[in-house]
């Protein structure tokens, strides 16, 4: 996934990914701990990612460029 911002959030992530309908639903799957961020569980929906990080949910690993 390419930015062009310093940072995207967890949140607008999961969104912009294309793996959640919605900001509350992509919420609830962060907060249930579905979601990983550089191998470790994460549940701060606001947690920063940035250009080398990625992310995992539901089988899909997604790398921020």
């Amino acid at each position: 996934m390419k930015i062009t911002t310093e940072y995207i959030k967890l949140q607008q992530a999961l969104k912009f990914a294309g793996l959640a309908e919605s900001g509350s639903e992509a919420k609830d799957f962060i907060l249930d701990g579905l979601v990983t961020v550089n191998g470790e569980v994460e549940i701060r929906r606001g947690k920063k990612l940035r250009p080398g990080d990625f992310f995992e949910f539901d089988s899909e690993k997604i790398e921020i460029e």
